[in-house]
């Protein structure tokens, strides 16, 4: 029950409160069978997420998020290689920026392969390249020490098997 009380007062209370939500959206989005809704759901928990990482003075994360949101966006509207390849070159580029360590890297190639997936596939595939970019954000979580984010991540990666599952069983693939 301490640990509770001295998070809550601690400085990183509202930061982690913003993860927090973020596992919230990420749930009810990786539970959509319909690539649409799936995609409306990321861009809000992108939104979120790049929120939480400012908070958490994690400057690549939160640029990463802040790509991630918009690409999202786009990519609701359109399917395209090009834009794929577009929104990948300007991750890679503008995080080469402040990147300082090997682990910024870690949710830059998250935000790339979440990229190609959003652009160039759908159903079991999208959701399949979704998971190897979970696992990259995943990691990239621990490091930074976000709990809301390592929750998410996790929970990402339980609830997309599922619903793979339940898409193959649907005939939804």
């Amino acid at each position: 029950m301490n640990i509770i009380v001295e998070f809550y007062h601690s400085d990183s209370f509202i930061p982690q409160l913003f993860g927090l939500i973020s596992f919230i959206l990420g749930a009810i989005c990786f539970c959509q069978k319909s690539d649409y809704r799936f995609k409306r759901f990321m861009l809000i928990m992108n939104l979120n997420h790049m929120i939480h990482f400012l908070l958490m003075e994690a400057f690549n994360s939160a640029l990463s998020a802040l790509l991630a949101t918009i690409r999202t966006y786009v990519s609701i509207k359109v399917k395209s290689v090009y834009f794929a390849l577009f929104f990948i070159i300007i991750t890679i580029v503008l995080n080469s920026f402040w990147a300082e360590h090997w682990f910024d890297w870690l949710s830059v190639t998250g935000s790339c392969i979440g990229t190609f997936a959003l652009f160039c596939l759908q159903g079991i595939r999208l959701r399949l390249m979704m998971l190897l970019g979970t696992l990259c954000w995943l990691a990239n979580n621990i490091i930074i020490g976000s709990i809301g984010g390592v929750m998410l991540e996790v929970m990402i990666l339980v609830i997309s098997v599922v619903t793979i599952i339940r898409l193959k069983r649907s005939g939804d693939a």
